[in-house]
């Protein structure tokens, strides 16, 4: 895949506008360069998943509401094959904007789903650590655009250093257009995103850059997707699955299946403050 995973979706700093003062430029580049510093001196690394995850509803059951009578018709629900999703939501996309549902109420829909519990709890706890303790990136099988319109209105989008998902823009006539993440040859993974191989080369570019590894490894997730990725974990690092939902039950069944295989701390939680009482433990240590 190259290095193009690590441009997607990331939106990088303004530059300085142009015709600044020299002061003021030279304020601005001082700080950029004390951000990046700061940045390759994270103690942790946490990955947080999106859907159902974030945020207590799956983003692209919310966006089916804005359809007329907010349901699919049956001949566009039978067009669904296994493993190819995101090609099944490129033409859901193309259905709605057909029936006139514009990029406003998409955000609209999108800014309304609830945070699941105690994520909100969560985030303020990782705002508020010391600057050099976590690094925190989000990577999702929805989109950009349903992830970030969610993010900007809760006030959130400024902790995430990097966010992995499905490219989505809106084209000339109003449609939201929505492109594969990359291609893969995982067996597990759905044919748009192996979260997996997006983990493990973000962790072996970022150890690089940093010139060390991280002290721990941290992923916060609820799907069978979520599942993939956290095999690649350590025994010093902690996979955190949602309770009852099917990374948990995956899990759970590996532990019972091949007892040693699966090598992270499993942490299962209902909400964010069980997650925010293990973090605290684990950064003291």
């Amino acid at each position: 895949m190259g290095d193009s995973i690590f441009n997607c979706c990331y939106v990088p700093p303004h530059p300085p506008g142009e015709g600044e003062p020299a002061g003021s430029r030279r304020a601005k580049i001082m700080a950029s360069n004390a951000a990046n510093i700061s940045f390759d001196k994270k103690r942790f690394l946490i990955f947080f998943d999106f859907d159902e995850t974030i945020v207590d509803e799956s983003s692209d059951d919310v966006v089916v509401q804005t359809a007329p009578g907010q349901h699919l018709p049956a001949w566009l629900k039978d067009t669904y094959q296994p493993g190819r999703y995101n090609e099944y939501m490129q033409r859901v996309l193309a259905y709605l904007s057909e029936k006139g549902v514009t990029e406003s109420d998409i955000r609209g829909s999108m800014e309304k789903i609830p945070a699941t519990p105690g994520m909100i709890t969560l985030f303020q706890f990782l705002r508020t650590r010391p600057p050099q303790d976590f690094e925190v990136v989000l990577l999702s099988d929805s989109n950009a655009f349903f992830i970030e319109s969610w993010l900007r209105r809760a006030g959130a989008r400024q902790l995430f250093h990097r966010i992995f998902s499905n490219p989505a823009t809106f084209n000339r006539d109003g449609r939201l257009v929505m492109r594969p993440f990359h291609s893969h040859d995982c067996m597990r993974c759905p044919n748009n995103l192996c979260k997996q191989v997006v983990v493990r080369e973000y962790v072996a570019r970022r150890t690089q850059e940093r010139g060390r590894p991280y002290q721990r490894i941290f992923y916060v997730g609820d799907g069978a997707n979520d599942f993939c990725p956290v095999l690649s974990l350590g025994p010093r690092d902690v996979a955190f699955p949602r309770r009852d939902f099917p990374m948990h039950r995956l899990i759970t069944e590996i532990h019972e299946a091949m007892p040693g295989e699966f090598k992270a701390v499993t942490v299962p939680w209902s909400s964010g403050e069980e997650v925010v009482q293990r973090l605290r433990k684990l950064v003291a240590e």
